[in-house]
C-alpha cells in the first residue's frame, strides 16, 4: 500500500536498447500533489487535474457538505465553528459554539464535525462538547436528535451517512472527550458504530477501538468504516443485510505501516464505488475491491472530503485549510441530496 514517491529517473546508457523505464513519481499540479499507482488511476484523476486551496486560516477543519445554495459547509472542530465557503473562497460564520458550550483547553477537540442533509432539507449534525446529534434548520437553530443509547450519553459523534432505505448509520469515538477512553465522563463502555431506522437505534459494532468515517458502496450493500487509531490504520468492510445489520467484518486496506501523519478518517465513495479516504498524507483511492490506485496529496494532512460543484469536483478538508480538485467521475449521490 505505500504510495510510489519521486524517485531518481534512471540513467539510459548509450546503446543500451532495454534499459529500464524512469521509476514513477509524483505530480505536483497546483498545489501538493498528485500520486498515481495504478493506469484506473487516470480515468478517476485526469493527467491535468489540479488541487487548488479555496481558503484557509481555520484550526482543524472536518464535516464538510455542499448545500443547495451553492456553498459548501464545513466545521472547525478546535474553532467549536461551523462556516461556509463560496467557490471562490468567500467564508462566511453559520454556527459560533457548533459544537456546544464548553470550557475546555483551547485546541480541545471540542467543536462540531459530521454533517450530513436530511430528507427535509434541514442538517444533521455531529457535536463534539454536547456528545450528540442535532438537526440543524433553515434558520440554524439546533435541537436534539440523538444522544443516548440505552439511557447512556454517547461519546463523540462523529461522522454519519443514510442508507438508501432512510436508515442512518453513524460512529461514535471518544475524541471530543477530553481524556478520550480514560474520561470519567465516558458512559458507554466501547467506541460504536449505531444505526438508527423507525425510531430504533441500535450498535451494529463494537470491536474498533477509534470508528470515524463511514460510508455505504452505491448499492448500499458494503459498509466501509475507518478506524483511526495510530496503531492500527485501517478501513473495514462490512457486508449489509436487507434489514440493515451487518456482518463479515473484513480489512479493506491497512495503512499501518505508512511513515506519513495522518489516520484513516473521512470518506466518501464515487459513482463507479471507488473509496476516497482520507489517510496517512493524503486521500487514498481505492478500487472497490480494495487496490490502492493514487493518493491525491494537498500540502496538508486531511481529515475528511465530499463532493460538491458539478458533482465531480471533491473538496477537501485538510487542517487549517479547504482544498478542491475536479475528477473525471462524479461522487456518488447522497440519500437526501
Amino acid at each position: 500500500m505505500k504510495p510510489l514517491y519521486a524517485l531518481p529517473v534512471a540513467i539510459v546508457l548509450a546503446g543500451c536498447s532495454n534499459a529500464p523505464a524512469p521509476a514513477p513519481k509524483a505530480e505536483s499540479p497546483g498545489v501538493g500533489s498528485i500520486v498515481r499507482t495504478d493506469p484506473a488511476f487516470d480515468s478517476l484523476v485526469p493527467r491535468d487535474a489540479r488541487i487548488e486551496k479555496v481558503a484557509g486560516g481555520f484550526q482543524f477543519t472536518e464535516g464538510p457538505l455542499w448545500r443547495p445554495e451553492g456553498k459548501l459547509w464545513f466545521s472547525d472542530v478546535q474553532g467549536n465553528v461551523v462556516r461556509s465557503v463560496t467557490p471562490d473562497g468567500q467564508v462566511q460564520v453559520l454556527i459560533q459554539n457548533a459544537g456546544g458550550q464548553t470550557s475546555a483547553p483551547p485546541g480541545s477537540f471540542v467543536g462540531p464535525n459530521g454533517m450530513i442533509a436530511d430528507k427535509d432539507g434541514y442538517v444533521l449534525l455531529c457535536q463534539h462538547t454536547d456528545r450528540r446529534i442535532v438537526r440543524v434548520a433553515k434558520d440554524l437553530t439546533m435541537t436534539t436528535y440523538l444522544d443516548k443509547f440505552q439511557g447512556k450519553r454517547f461519546n463523540s459523534p462523529n461522522d454519519l451517512v443514510y442508507r438508501a432505505d432512510g436508515s442512518l448509520y453513524f460512529t461514535d469515538p471518544p475524541y471530543g472527550l477530553l481524556k478520550q477512553d480514560d474520561d470519567p465522563a465516558k458512559e458507554l463502555k466501547f467506541n460504536g458504530v449505531f444505526r438508527y431506522a423507525g425510531g430504533k437505534l441500535q450498535v451494529l459494532i463494537k470491536d474498533l477501538t477509534r470508528p470515524n468515517g463511514i460510508a455505504f458502496s452505491p448499492d448500499g450493500n458494503t459498509l466501509y468504516v475507518s478506524n483511526s487509531d495510530d496503531k492500527r490504520r485501517i478501513w473495514m468492510r462490512y457486508d449489509v443485510a436487507a434489514n440493515g445489520s451487518v456482518s463479515g467484518g473484513r480489512v479493506f486496506a491497512d495503512v499501518t505501516p505508512e511513515k506519513d501523519p495522518g489516520n484513516p478518517d473521512g470518506m466518501k465513495v464515487d459513482s463507479q464505488g471507488n473509496v476516497y479516504g482520507t489517510g496517512p498524507g493524503g486521500v487514498w483511492v481505492f478500487s472497490p475491491d480494495g487496490k490502492h490506485l493514487g493518493t491525491i496529496k494537498p500540502p496538508e494532512v486531511p481529515a475528511n472530503c465530499n463532493w460538491g460543484d458539478d458533482g465531480k469536483t471533491l473538496y477537501i478538508t485538510a487542517n487549517t485549510s479547504v482544498y478542491r480538485i475536479k475528477l473525471a467521475v462524479a461522487g456518488e449521490k447522497t440519500l437526501y441530496q
